[in-house]
């Protein structure tokens, strides 16, 4: 049997961003695929030399979405099998996809969105949520770029930013829930659907944001089961169903875990936080190009 190749898509400078990808690159080798870093801004690259493309760390496309769109399809139209399904791509790229969600059954943090932004509508936000502190997001961003945390009274210089920033952007607003504060982010894994493991995320005294690339510390725990049962049904209701995701919640004052994301794109997988986990996310996308071969010769 031949040699498959793999291209893990990243970005051309990983800078300051933490990844431990490359531990998955052992259990693929057993499962006798040869693994390439590839940027995805590299137009020299003839993806039909691949098997299959994996969508690893391209944490940088929200710079240029049209463009990183256009080589997805790219990757499409050839013969190499894009993981996760394009058409997941597009769902998720929009946060909107948390309405799709809650409008399926899934218990999300409660969300207003906006199309334009301004003065008085600025000044709603907080009555819209009942609460003195709201969170307000772009539509399209990753990485907590371009996301305030805001209490009431905004002052003159934050409405400022607010309207240079989301000028022109959709966006959304929620209330901040404190135990971000208190006990942190919980991220799940899944692959094909099945529960792999889990970190939780504490922000830096001070801060919000649960990167690591933040000061954020990251630590692998054992979720609640009732935690695991919310997030094992959320993921359900995703079609098709995707090889990996990450799934974040936070717990909130009536002790329910609501969702905050469900990343299919890119996400960090924290294979580091499991010793199996690599070799999950291994087994569950071989499988996944296997079965995308029945019925079609190699």
């Amino acid at each position: 049997m031949r040699q498959l190749r793999c291209a893990y898509l990243t970005m051309k400078n990983m800078g300051a961003y933490v990844t431990d990808a490359d531990l998955s690159i052992g259990p693929m080798a057993a499962r006798g695929w040869a693994v390439d870093m590839v940027a995805w801004q590299d137009t020299s690259i003839d993806w039909a030399d691949y098997d299959a493309v994996y969508i690893c760390t391209t944490w940088d496309y929200p710079e240029d979405v049209e463009t990183f769109i256009d080589v997805l399809e790219k990757i499409d139209r050839s013969s190499a099998l894009l993981v996760n399904d394009l058409s997941l791509v597009r769902w998720t790229l929009e946060k909107t996809y948390l309405r799709d969600l809650d409008g399926r059954g899934a218990a999300i943090v409660p969300s207003s969105w906006y199309e334009r932004i301004d003065v008085e509508t600025i000044s709603e936000f907080f009555a819209a949520h009942g609460s003195d502190k709201v969170v307000i997001k772009p539509v399209i961003g990753a990485n907590a770029m371009d996301t305030y945390v805001l209490k009431s009274p905004v002052t003159d210089d934050v409405v400022e930013r607010l309207l240079q920033v989301f000028r022109g952007r959709r966006y959304f607003v929620q209330p901040f829930i404190e135990n971000i504060h208190h006990e942190g982010e919980f991220s799940l894994f899944f692959f094909a659907g099945v529960y792999s493991h889990a970190v939780l995320k504490r922000p830096k005294a001070g801060d919000f944001r649960s990167q690591e690339e933040h000061g954020a510390d990251i630590a692998s725990v054992e979720p609640d089961p009732a935690l695991i049962e919310v997030a094992t049904q959320i993921v359900a209701l995703v079609d098709p169903q995707p090889v990996y995701v990450r799934a974040d919640f936070v717990r909130d004052d009536d002790d329910r875990f609501l969702l905050m994301e469900l990343e299919l794109i890119e996400p960090s997988l924290y294979f580091r936080a499991d010793a199996a986990a690599a070799d999950r996310f291994a087994c569950a996308f071989d499988q996944h190009f296997r079965n995308s071969l029945r019925g079609r010769p190699w």
